[in-house]
């Protein structure tokens, strides 16, 4: 694909057609060739709309979202003015950094130049406000779009599913059929997550046995994902391996990566084994399998397995995933990896996380430090948890974000279980909502408890 992009590019170099630029700029886009992307971008002799689009939605598709709009301001200062597919774009960037504000300013766009009719702008405010932590905001703009059609239920469906309102997903879905709107297999994907998320298993076994009957369509891989994703989160990890054992393909990566989940979970390690090997077999290069099967032997202190992962993770030259955590103050999106001290603010940060550390001691929190990998004493298990990205970013945010405001973080990895039980502590001590969006959903902390009922 490469070579037939460049060739491609020595054409256009030859013939200088815009429009051919912009299809290369979206080619290179799709095919996460950004550096490609943006050298024809910027030799383009004619910069218009259509250029501009095809470039922040490049920086969009490939989570370059500051870049997308920076682009975006550029386009302004330029005199170009914006349609309902580059905010769209822009939207769907703001959604994968969980830039709020900037969300925010991009609406103001949208109402501005009248794009709110349009569907394809009002799809993407209900997706980024549901990937911003905003579920009252999403469902106000899907209020707002004029003829909702699948994939505007869908993203709704979807969005309340990832905070954890899975009776109202139902009740949004159970609406949009009597609306005489389709589901398609994606809706029921989300439905299922839906069920998932809030532990209805119930609900979610007759959607799933009833799908062709009632919706006419096979169940797919996803569909059986979510199920053994949910019957393992609800401890019946026999009724999905057997699931597992009996359905009409070969499993893949995230069904057993659902069950691996289930079973560190349930501390099972017979099935965290199995899953675990499977893994290492259809993604050897994953490091989160590793990481996975060892917090399982640690949880149940079984150090010597987990120093032989170890020992293979470093064999097999497989590097742990770092944790990474995003918020955004005043329109900027601050980076924090665990043990940052690169922040120019970090010692105002290290000395929020120790006033918080006497603070929680005395409401009563635990260092959870049975999930923590390292094989050292106690009390240094305690500060490598204190030092992880979510609660720097969440410190952070207490000293940079006016009182009482909420607090809104994303983090590339499921949180871990010690700074979930701490950030319901935090929330209370500091009357502060403190919203978290971690690579499986929404955690909404508030007055002593989270929306997800400890059950993620």
């Amino acid at each position: 694909m490469r070579q037939e992009l460049d060739s491609i590019k020595q054409h256009y170099r030859q013939s200088s057609n815009p429009l051919l630029a912009c299809s290369l700029i979206d080619a290179y886009g799709k095919c996460a060739l950004l550096e490609d992307a943006t050298r024809i971008f910027r030799e383009c002799l004619i910069v218009d709309l259509v250029g501009f689009t095809s470039m922040i939605t490049a920086y969009s598709q490939s989570g370059q979202g500051e870049e997308a709009l920076k682009l975006y301001l550029e386009m302004l200062d330029r005199g170009i003015e914006p349609d309902p597919y580059v905010c769209s774009s822009l939207l769907n960037a703001c959604a994968n950094l969980s830039a709020y504000e900037q969300g925010k300013q991009v609406h103001v766009h949208v109402l501005k130049h009248g794009f709110m009719y349009d569907n394809f702008a009002g799809n993407s405010l209900v997706n980024m406000y549901a990937k911003c932590g905003s579920i009252d905001d999403a469902e106000r703009a899907f209020s707002s779009i004029p003829e909702r059609g699948i994939v505007s239920w869908s993203a709704m469906i979807g969005g309340l599913a990832q905070h954890g309102h899975g009776k109202e997903a139902l009740r949004v879905f159970n609406q949009m059929l009597k609306y005489g709107v389709s589901p398609n297999q994606i809706t029921l994907v989300s439905v299922l997550c839906a069920c998932n998320h809030a532990g209805l298993v119930t609900e979610a076994q007759n959607y799933f046995r009833s799908m062709k009957e009632l919706f006419g369509f096979e169940r797919m891989q996803e569909h059986y994902a979510c199920m053994i994703d949910l019957l393992g989160r609800a401890g019946r990890l026999d009724e999905a391996m057997e699931l597992v054992n009996t359905m009409p393909f070969q499993a893949d990566g995230s069904v057993w990566g659902a069950l691996l989940g289930a079973a560190r979970i349930h501390k099972n390690v017979e099935i965290g084994q199995r899953a675990a090997e499977m893994l290492l077999i259809l993604e050897p290069e994953k490091s989160g399998t590793h990481v996975l099967l060892a917090n399982i032997y640690a949880s149940v202190g079984m150090w010597n397995n987990v120093a032989k992962m170890r020992r293979l993770m470093k064999d097999c030259n497989v590097k742990k995933e770092p944790g990474v955590s995003w918020i955004e103050v005043k329109d900027k999106i601050y980076t924090f990896i665990a043990g940052d001290r690169s922040h120019v603010q970090s010692e105002e940060i290290y000395a929020k996380l120790d006033e918080l550390s006497e603070r929680l001691s005395k409401a009563g929190y635990i260092p959870k430090v049975e999930f923590d990998l390292h094989n050292v004493e106690r009390d240094e298990k305690e500060k490598l948890l204190y030092h992880h990205s979510e609660k720097l970013a969440v410190a952070f945010g207490l000293i940079a974000t006016p009182a009482g405001a909420p607090i809104r973080v994303k983090k590339n990895l499921r949180v871990c279980m010690d700074c979930h039980t701490a950030f319901k502590f935090i929330s209370k001590i500091v009357s502060r909502e403190i919203i978290l969006r971690d690579i499986n959903r929404y955690h909404h902390f508030k007055d002593g408890s989270c929306s997800c009922g400890d059950y993620w």
